[in-house]
């Protein structure tokens, strides 16, 4: 998730817990931007983007190629398991992520849509999962991230698809927003830590 999380950090990519949450901080990231591109009234397209001063292929490994070996170990008491329930990987596979006894949640599905290790791009579609609530029928993620200085720039746009009816408001997604950059900080300080990971 090659593999992705809810993150993303699928996320999100891959939701983490808020005591979690409340402990990440944002100060180490040269830049954090939030969009609201478009709204209609059946999408809300967020785009957030921030600057890391990991490269953009170990950034891409350690939270799409890997993410579901790597996010179970950094956040086990968020998140239990990430496993393939189809395909391995490739473009079409459909991963879950399984969250601990006692969570809010039990489990999310993310199917990949496109995947271009090369550029560092992939794009991902949350399908399945209590996460999404009553008015969210789905959401598609578009991530990538290119090379600045030594380090990257991430852009990642989130376009969340209303059940039919239903209008969205920013308000309803930005928990969501927030957690996704809280996975992506947690991962830039642990590859910061540990420079042979993914070299």
């Amino acid at each position: 998730m090659s593999t992705l999380f809810n993150y993303k950090f699928c996320k999100t990519l891959l939701p983490i817990s808020t005591s979690l949450h409340k402990l990440i901080s944002f100060s180490s990231i040269s830049s954090v931007h939030y969009l609201l591109r478009n709204l209609t009234m059946g999408v809300i397209s967020i785009t957030q983007e921030f600057s890391s001063s990991v490269a953009p292929a170990r950034m891409f490994k350690a939270l799409v190629l890997d993410s579901h070996n790597l996010i179970p170990k950094l956040v086990p008491h968020s998140i239990k398991s990430i496993e393939f329930v189809e395909g391995d990987g490739c473009v079409g596979s459909i991963k879950q992520t399984n969250f601990p006894e006692g969570s809010h949640f039990k489990f999310l599905k993310h199917k990949i849509d496109a995947l271009d290790a090369a550029n560092h791009y992939c794009k991902y579609t949350l399908i399945e999962g209590d996460v999404l609530g009553t008015n969210v029928e789905s959401i598609v993620y578009e991530v990538k991230f290119e090379a600045s200085g030594s380090g990257c720039v991430c852009k990642s746009t989130s376009h969340y698809h209303a059940k039919e009816g239903i209008e969205l408001k920013e308000e309803d997604i930005k928990a969501g927003k927030d957690k996704a950059m809280g996975m992506y900080k947690l991962v830039e300080d642990y590859l910061v830590a540990n420079p042979d990971v993914y070299a």
